[in-house]
């Protein structure tokens, strides 16, 4: 009969016989790859307790790995108690075999708010295009670099500069030059008190869903809507219910008698980019008056009007029962995170309470510098240069699809980044992008979910030039 120390020799010698590295991590170091394989190994049991292992260079031939690698590896596992270095004795295996190890990764035990979360979410298609009029496009010539970036040098200088850094509702400062910019341009009744600054508009929905949505409760959304503020709605469990859009945004008429929320674009509607009118406006605040319901306004792209003035926000005739949302993303750059939230106070308090259990306080050195730029007048100013811009950029587009495509019904956009077009009776817009992406042009459907509706497409305008966009277009003749 062999002797004991032999027939632990042959046990190791078996188990090298199939012993092979693992798959490699994204960045691992050889080193660490040969700890993991052969801790797998002794966990899964191929390497049992008390066994020793061969010498350092007849394993690390079987690893495939040189010696010293092997020894940078074993080092490591007896600093974890997973083998014991005895001289002459060789190394051996001190830990039995995890038996309650599984095979493989149990699902990730989800709550039902992420399981919401992830089934309203709607994935980019991805790719790359001659010519990309898909939107959420950054528009370099939108960005007022050198104002934006003096205003963070001058704060990055002094970080402590400024006062309330702690405070969840952002600094003070500029709560009072966002307060004072939304009254005298957007005609909002505001006091500072009653802003919450954010990172951005989904960020917003997101606070304001948990709030004021749960299982059981109603929300409006305009169909066609934003899919983001849809998604956000939809995780909290709350039901959610399609109000029609036609030519002059919402329809009053569409709406419940009761509900908890609704999701109102008016200046801009998305993505329509139609303007409520006045006597709608008037509608709905009856509406949010008799059914009980606050109204969350986003302003995604009002101040981006390509003529004109944009009309005021209707938060001015209701600052009690309409909620105000606005970002600087479009405006001035997404890298810039600065959006914010109007509230009556009493929301703006719960808000404030409950912040610290994700984020604490807004990104305070960019809230500092739109401080600056909105009090300096330098915001005012590109918002000027910008709208111009915009107008000439859109009209060239409108003018090219009308031209080349005449069975596509675009509807002029007073404002934003991008064109609503009606594709002709009957046709499939996911074939459309599909067939619009094999000729190089990538484009965005209208409406990726929900139910039955017209067919249509958008396409961003702001960041090519009229001649690109022209260009695009040309491309999209085989479609008509």
């Amino acid at each position: 009969m062999a002797a004991p120390g032999v027939q632990a020799l042959k046990r190791a010698g078996a188990a090298l016989e199939g012993l092979t590295l693992l798959p490699a991590e994204p960045g691992e170091a050889l080193h660490t790859r040969t700890e993991r394989t052969l801790r797998a190994a002794i966990s899964q049991g191929r390497l049992p307790q008390g066994v020793r292992l061969p010498g350092h260079r007849p394993l690390a031939a079987a690893l495939g790995v040189s010696r010293n690698t092997l020894v940078d590896a074993l080092s490591q596992l007896e600093i974890e108690g997973y083998v014991e270095v005895r001289g002459r004795s060789g190394t051996r295996v001190c830990v039995p075999p995890d038996e309650d190890m599984p095979p493989s990764p149990p699902p990730l035990p989800l709550s039902a708010w992420a399981r919401r979360a992830l089934s309203g979410q709607v994935e980019d298609a991805g790719g790359e295009y001659p010519f990309d009029l898909r939107i959420g496009q950054p528009v370099p010539e939108l960005y007022p670099a050198r104002a934006w970036a003096q205003a963070l040098a001058r704060r990055a200088a002094a970080p402590r500069e400024g006062e309330g850094l702690r405070d969840p509702l952002g600094p003070p400062e500029t709560r009072r030059a966002l307060a004072a910019y939304l009254r005298s341009e957007r005609g909002a009744q505001v006091t500072p008190e009653m802003i919450l600054l954010t990172g951005g508009t989904q960020s917003s929905l997101d606070a304001l869903a948990r709030i004021l949505l749960e299982p059981g409760r109603l929300a409006v959304t305009e169909q066609p809507g934003y899919p983001g503020a849809q998604a956000a709605f939809a995780a909290t469990g709350a039901r959610l219910l399609g109000a029609a859009v036609d030519d002059g945004g919402l329809r009053p008429a569409e709406l419940p008698q009761r509900a908890d929320l609704l999701y109102l674009t008016p200046a801009c509607q998305y993505p329509t980019t139609v303007t409520l009118g006045a006597a709608r406006r008037q509608a709905v605040v009856r509406w949010a008056r008799q059914a009980g319901a606050f109204v969350l306004e986003d302003d995604y792209a009002a101040d981006l009007h390509h003529r004109g003035r944009p009309p005021s926000v209707l938060q001015g005739q209701a600052p009690d029962r309409v909620i105000l949302l606005g970002s600087f993303s479009k405006s001035l750059a997404p890298v810039t995170r600065s959006g914010f939230v109007v509230a009556p106070p009493e929301m703006t308090e719960v808000l404030s309470r409950t912040r610290p259990l994700t984020d604490r306080v807004p990104g305070v050195l960019d809230a500092l510098a739109l401080a600056d730029v909105l009090a300096s007048g330098a915001y005012a100013r590109h918002l000027r240069r910008a709208r111009a811009l915009l107008a000439h950029r859109g009209g060239a587009l409108l003018t090219a699809l009308r031209a080349e495509l005449p069975g596509w019904n675009a509807l002029p956009a007073r404002a934003g980044l991008h064109l609503y077009v009606r594709l002709p009776p009957g046709s499939d817009e996911q074939e459309t992008v599909a067939r619009a992406a094999r000729l190089g042009v990538g484009l965005t459907p209208a409406r990726p979910l929900g139910p039955a509706h017209e067919p249509a497409v958008l396409l961003a305008f702001g960041h090519l030039s009229p001649e690109a966009l022209r260009q695009a277009v040309r491309r999209l003749r085989p479609l008509k």
